[in-house]
């Protein structure tokens, strides 16, 4: 097995923090991990992106072009990335801020409400958890535990908490999805 995958946003939206608890659940799952981060100076507001690799196998290079899955929160990002997931891949974005919504139909495409889901459950920043749910719906490569697990290790312990809202939050997720095509 080996999934690449991209998430794609602004700064702010738990992009880099969602491919961080993905990437410690492969490793809780002893499969070989890469985690690439890319963002401008903005710390908020601006675009950032983040690449992660999970493989049974060694794995070559961390830089990618292409992808077996996007995850894409924002209409930068849609623009920038929906011609990079492979013929067969997975598109997975978030309604909010998207203008042109995705046209292509030779991947499988769905698409979530999770800024919306988020408020439901009275927690925006649970946002970001919401989102991470959809996915592990559509493409389980890591299994429920081993997330929380992933979410245990990157998270300061003085938010540990926080840990069974955002299990909630990757439930709703995963009730939220939907399937496009």
């Amino acid at each position: 097995m080996k999934e690449e995958i991209i998430i794609a946003g602004f700064g702010g939206q738990g992009v880099l923090s969602m491919g961080k608890i993905l990437a410690y659940g492969g490793i809780m799952q002893d499969q070989e991990v890469s985690w690439l981060p890319s963002y401008g100076p903005e710390m908020r507001g601006g675009t950032c992106n983040v690449s992660v690799v999970l493989s049974d196998n060694k794995i070559s290079s961390p830089v990618l072009s292409r992808f077996d899955t996007a995850i894409i929160l924002n209409q930068q990002s849609m623009d920038k990335f929906e011609n990079q997931v492979k013929p067969g891949g997975l598109l997975i974005y978030d309604t909010n801020g998207i203008t042109r919504h995705p046209e292509r139909t030779d991947i499988k495409i769905c698409r979530l409400d999770a800024a919306e889901e988020a408020i439901k459950m009275g927690n925006a920043k649970a946002y970001n958890m919401v989102v991470l749910g959809a996915y592990l719906k559509m493409k389980p490569v890591v299994t429920m535990e081993n997330v929380l697990k992933g979410l245990k290790k990157s998270l300061p312990p003085r938010h540990h908490n926080l840990i069974p809202m955002n299990e909630q939050a990757i439930t709703v997720g995963m009730n939220a999805v939907e399937i496009v095509r």
